[in-house]
């Protein structure tokens, strides 16, 4: 059979494509009938102007207000809520982990942890914190509950996809040296799982970072409330202001965290 022939053969889905094309095209076009273009769009373009007017033009002296008011305490509680939230969720994170690794624990118990960790990651992280927020009441320590919660379930999740993936030809090697027990943890897990979890953390400790300025906005601490309470007052300056240290704290932390990720990943 020639090509030409193998060609003729083959099915036409070119109409098929065509149909679909088709479709998502009349369905669009119905969608846009949604969108209403009224006088607020003039206000919005305003509103926007100066939410960019004050990004450029911060509030130098908010900016670098050194006392409990200032945007560097702001950030540095921000920072605080995440880093301790992830500590927290990490080492929770680890025997949830190994109950659920199915190579290490029988089937039944694997899949209770694995569902008792699903649980937990459904929950968003704003539920998390309005939730808590009326258990502790509003601060600092209610992110940081929200924060560790948050991080057991993706945390956990990333543990137990790291646990099944050890090698255990090193596990078996070192039980057929005699090696006792705590000796095959020290010299043959711990190695092998390390800088996956250490990278993890990092990568968790990122979101929380994020997490935690969006937290502040339903009170539990950091920089989330001033900000909200700023575009609420229509002081664009600061802000400006807030927005400014945020983008550069989560620089600094890019880089460090790039740093230290490239460093476990390369030994």
């Amino acid at each position: 059979m020639t090509i030409q022939q193998q060609k003729e053969n083959e099915p036409r889905t070119w109409i098929l494509h065509l149909f679909i094309a088709l479709g998502i095209a009349i369905v669009l076009a119905w969608s846009s009938t949604t969108i209403q273009l009224n006088a607020n769009e003039s206000s919005g373009m305003q509103v926007a102007g100066k939410i960019l007017s004050g990004i450029f033009h911060p509030d130098v002296d908010f900016l670098f207000n050194f006392t409990n008011q200032g945007v560097a305490y702001l950030l540095l509680e921000t920072i605080c809520i995440a880093f301790l939230g992830t500590v927290v969720g990490a080492v929770l994170a680890v025997p949830f982990a190994f109950l659920g690794a199915a190579n290490i624990v029988p089937h039944w118990i694997a899949l209770i942890s694995r569902f008792f960790v699903m649980a937990i990651r459904t929950i968003p992280a704003f539920v998390y914190g309005l939730m808590l927020i009326m258990v502790t009441g509003p601060g600092p320590f209610a992110g940081l509950l929200t924060m560790s919660l948050v991080s057991i379930g993706m945390l956990s999740k990333m543990f137990i996809e790291a646990i099944e993936d050890l090698d255990i030809r090193i596990l078996e090697s070192l039980d057929a040296a005699g090696c006792t027990t705590f000796q095959k943890i020290r010299y043959g897990i711990i190695p092998q799982l390390f800088p996956n979890f250490a990278s993890t953390f990092i990568y968790r400790f990122d979101m929380n970072l994020r997490d935690a300025t969006v937290l502040g906005l339903v009170g539990a601490g950091g920089i989330g409330a001033p900000l909200i309470f700023a575009m609420s007052s229509y002081r664009w300056n600061e802000v400006g202001a807030i927005l400014t240290g945020l983008i550069l704290l989560v620089l600094v932390v890019e880089y460090f965290s790039n740093k230290l990720r490239n460093k476990l990943t390369r030994g």
